[in-house]
């Protein structure tokens, strides 16, 4: 398992995502840690690409590797540590809807957060065929606080809306869980993707 990872902002210059985005896939100075690279599509500005790197040990100065890129307007860096997942540094592959959820909660409801999201992903991942990429928790937060990152995959929008509609008992009861895991927080944001980054297919849809 990879102990560090890092989600990066990368905010492009007006219409230079996709460059942008080809440049970090390029870059020699990341030494094949991109673990992804996403796009915006519901939620973030149109220029803006969503970056994580997995790195064995501690992470150089990725922030500024990256905000050194031509067409890079700002850059954002946070250190994660992973949780329940990944498993290993295997970089996800398919095209979806990528959807990055940030969790903000007090540090005491943090095992039952974590034995929830336990409890929720075998029925979540069997019914909507979805897959649940990782939960990472942030490496500096405040004293007693907890923040992480849920990534998750759908194969498309329409998949996300079916989710949040349970059909039948197994299904109310996963949504009764992941409805738990939410009471716990204080705050919750969440936005979609698509995976730029994609070996399968490329995303063409203009979203915005």
């Amino acid at each position: 398992m990879s102990e560090a990872y890092c989600h990066h902002r990368v905010l492009a210059a007006p219409r230079q995502w996709r460059a942008v985005g080809d440049a970090i896939a390029q870059c020699e100075a990341l030494d094949g840690a991109v673990y992804g690279v996403w796009r915006s599509q519901i939620g973030r500005p149109r220029d803006e690409l969503t970056v994580i790197t997995a790195w064995r040990d501690d992470p150089p100065a990725v922030t500024g590797i990256l905000r050194a890129l031509p067409d890079v307007a700002t850059c954002e860096g946070e250190a994660m540590t992973p949780t329940l997942r990944p498993l290993d540094a295997t970089p996800p592959r398919r095209q979806g809807n990528y959807a990055f959820r940030w969790f903000d909660l007090g540090a005491e409801n943090w095992s039952e957060f974590l034995d929830l999201c336990t409890a929720a992903w075998p029925g979540f991942e069997a019914s909507y065929d979805s897959q649940v990429i990782g939960l990472w928790r942030c490496q500096d937060p405040s004293p007693g606080r907890c923040r992480s990152l849920l990534l998750t995959r759908r194969p498309d929008l329409a998949m996300w809306e079916r989710s949040k509609i349970p059909q039948g008992p197994a299904e109310a009861e996963v949504r009764r869980q992941l409805s738990r895991r939410y009471d716990l927080c204080d705050d919750t944001v969440v936005y979609t993707t698509t995976l730029l980054s994609a070996e399968d297919r490329e995303d063409t849809v203009r979203w915005t």
